[in-house]
């Protein structure tokens, strides 16, 4: 075997144990993108009712009832990214980052500090010389709830402390295996205008959530008092929509990790197909060389 062949030869052992590697990736990624977009789902539409629920509230009770209600006088903003702890995953942590930046911009030329779920946020955002603040890990399959309460206390203590003017979330939203959206939303203050965003872009689960119209105020009564029932209820509902945020962002981070390494199996497989031609070509022409030495050397003889 000659020199070619034989580096040939190594070349397409080591791209095929590559594209083991990679399916087996594929295979974890897509097994984990299962669960989690079921945990997602199952959610959803609680979620959009809670928002709902949350906005209504905004508008009946009377903002002095408590400081979620009512805007805050800080002088900064405050963004929380939701991305991976880990790459492999295409572009969705530079299209989060991109995002963060953007929405950045709209705080009117106030500062603004980063909280980041995920590694990959918070080591893109510190190196473009962000103010990151607080980092939590977002290494969890399956998000429970438990994980987003330091997340969510620290948001709503800071806001309630007159610590920021706006909160805004930014996030990659599962729409479909290969369609993974980034978005972002408005936390605090709530505004109906938000959601009435929402339930324009986001469609399907809300729109069949969304039963009354978003125009319409509703009413409510508070037993046993309307501050007792808002200091349990509008924190809770805070919390909810954050959870919501990291589950469709695991789910996301799943799906985008998983057709990454089937898109890496499909170019190793190409690959694979060109060095076996090549290898082909190179051993055939090799076979013809030592056919044409063998027919001279006899024609030198005779």
């Amino acid at each position: 075997m000659s020199q070619t062949t034989r580096e040939l030869t190594q070349r397409i052992k080591g791209v095929k144990q590559i594209m083991k590697i990679t399916k087996a990736m594929e295979l974890v990624a897509a097994a984990k993108m299962r669960r989690a977009v079921a945990a997602a789902l199952a959610t959803r539409a609680y979620a959009y009712r809670a928002w709902e629920l949350l906005t209504n509230l905004s508008v009946s009770a009377d903002p002095n009832l408590h400081p979620l209600l009512r805007e805050s006088s800080g002088t900064k903003g405050l963004l929380v990214v939701f991305s991976p702890d880990r790459g492999l995953a295409g572009g969705l942590s530079t299209r989060l980052v991109h995002l963060a930046l953007e929405e950045a911009r709209s705080f009117d030329g106030l500062s603004f500090d980063v909280v980041a779920v995920g590694k990959k946020a918070e080591e893109a955002l510190r190196r473009r010389g962000c103010s990151v603040i607080a980092s939590f890990p977002n290494n969890r399959q399956q998000p429970s709830m438990a994980d987003v309460l330091p997340l969510a206390h620290l948001v709503i203590d800071a806001y309630t402390q007159q610590r920021y003017h706006r909160v805004v979330a930014v996030w990659t939203d599962y729409q479909s295996p290969l369609v993974q959206r980034t978005e972002s939303r408005l936390v605090l203050p709530i505004t109906r205008e938000e959601l009435k965003e929402i339930i324009q872009e986001s469609g399907g689960v809300a729109h069949e959530v969304a039963l009354q119209d978003s125009s319409q105020s509703a009413e409510y009564l508070f037993e046993p008092s309307p501050r007792i029932v808002l200091d349990q209820m509008l924190v809770r509902l805070v919390e909810m929509q954050l959870y919501q945020l990291l589950l469709e962002a695991t789910a996301s981070e799943h799906a985008a990790r998983m057709m990454t390494m089937r898109n890496a199996t499909d170019a190793a497989d190409d690959l694979i197909t060109e060095l076996t031609l090549e290898f082909n070509q190179a051993r055939q022409s090799g076979i013809t060389q030592d056919l044409a030495e063998l027919s001279a050397t006899r024609l030198a003889l005779e």
